[in-house]
């Protein structure tokens, strides 16, 4: 009898063309579910949990699809072809009812930049070498204004053509040790591009080439051009994907900038 599976999955991004599947581009549904159709002699269908774009990479993206293969012995021989490029972290029967995508609740994902005059080649695939100064306090003033519920068009598009622009974000943390600065944003979902804009924009607004205020105009404005330019891809990675936690503004913890 076929279960859901749920499987946590990391990867190195850099030469994937994104998550989602696309005609003649290596990407991470692709390899897996060629992976998946070796082992189980067809590739299941799919649902993952977040959409990640080209170059960008995954410490805990969720994937859920029905099969009735053991996942422990699952989680072996996929990685016996995937890794170490995409690894299994974890595979597990899901509940009843359990999608990847729909029962998510939130997702957490992380920007690094290197701000050191020099870039570091052991960390150059996953860290945007970013070199010069920036002002946090600033970058925080700015961040206050993309907290709550929104309408995010000037910092992405829809997955698909005219679908809704409106996102909630939770938690925006701008914090640095030396000279790695870290932006983590967690929301109930992210467009297209979203999270690398908003760091592109709070970028500008540490250097002083954008005002705090300037993050809310372009809330307003719904328009791209009114935000800062998008950071590249390589410096973010999916955390974490919540399941079953109380995100709401009326019955749980209040959206924060850190």
């Amino acid at each position: 009898m076929e279960r859901t599976i749920r499987l946590t999955l990391a990867y190195d991004g850099t030469d994937f063309r994104g998550f989602a599947r696309q005609r003649d581009q290596r990407t991470v549904q692709g390899v897996l579910e060629a992976a998946l159709a070796r082992i189980l002699g067809e590739a299941p269908r799919l649902s993952v949990a977040g959409r990640t774009d080209a170059g960008v990479h995954a410490r805990g993206q969720v994937v859920s699809f029905t099969a009735e293969r053991d996942p422990a012995r699952l989680q072996r021989a996929l990685n016996g072809l995937l890794a170490p490029e995409v690894v299994v972290w974890d595979a597990r029967w899901a509940p009843p009812g359990f999608d990847a995508r729909r029962s998510a609740s939130a997702r957490e994902y992380r920007y690094r930049i290197d701000l050191g005059p020099w870039p570091d080649p052991f960390t150059a695939r996953y860290v945007w070498h970013r070199p010069g100064e920036v002002s946090l306090a600033r970058m925080r003033a700015g961040a206050r204004h993309l907290l709550g519920e929104h309408d995010f068009a000037a910092f992405g598009r829809p997955h698909r053509p005219g679908g809704p622009t409106v996102r909630r974000l939770d938690r925006v943390a701008v914090s640095r040790r030396g000279d790695r600065l870290e932006i983590s944003v967690r929301g109930n979902a992210f467009l297209h591009q979203m999270v690398r804009s908003i760091v592109g924009t709070l970028v500008r607004v540490g250097e002083g080439r954008m005002e705090p205020e300037a993050v809310a105009a372009a809330l307003e404005a719904r328009d791209r051009a009114a935000a800062g330019p998008v950071a590249p891809p390589h410096g973010l990675t999916l955390e974490r994907v919540v399941y079953g936690r109380r995100t709401s503004f009326d019955d749980g913890p209040k959206p924060q900038v850190a």
